[in-house]
């Protein structure tokens, strides 16, 4: 077996991520150069690595463009949803203001005419009471005068009583 594996030896990386890791692993495993930090590496297998990444790097380039003109769709929905979401409120706010309002503006109007209506009570009962009293007076008077009428004639049936007794 050589020191390298071959092309059908060589698993392919997948995506950049991997071929980065893979050139990344190739560097670290090299050969170091006596007296040197620099290191041999197979030509051919590094090229091929960046071929990979070029091959690979305008399809995920493209997948992130789609992700963010995606992710930039979402936003903006979400933006026009929370806008909705907010009028809405706002609206329903404005009805339950307008609906206290209305309330408040019931009760006292409701506190109004209670106090008409006890104030309109109090007169009728007044007037009432004064109508009573004047038909009572008028009732005494007329009664007194038949109590007189009534005493008048007992007088004088008294008087004839008296005289045929007598």
């Amino acid at each position: 077996m050589s020191e390298h594996p071959s092309d059908d030896q060589r698993r392919r990386p997948e995506g950049l991520t991997g071929i980065l890791e893979a050139l990344e692993q190739l560097v670290a495993q090299a050969r170091a150069m006596p007296m040197s930090s620099s290191v041999i590496v197979n030509r051919a297998e590094v090229l091929d690595l960046v071929e990979q990444a070029h091959a690979v790097l305008p399809s995920q380039l493209s997948e992130a463009d789609t992700v963010l003109a995606g992710a930039g769709t979402v936003l903006e929905e979400a933006r026009r949803e929370a806008a909705g979401i907010l009028e809405g409120a706002r609206r329903r706010a404005e009805e339950l203001v307008g609906t206290d309002e209305v309330v408040v503006a019931a009760r006292v109007r409701a506190g109004e005419i209670v106090d008409e209506a006890e104030r309109t009570a109090a007169d009728l009962r007044r007037d009432a009471d004064d109508y009573c009293d004047r038909r009572l007076a008028d009732f005494e008077i007329d009664l007194g005068k038949v109590l007189s009428q009534v005493q008048a004639g007992r007088a004088k049936l008294a008087g004839r009583l008296d005289a045929t007794e007598g």
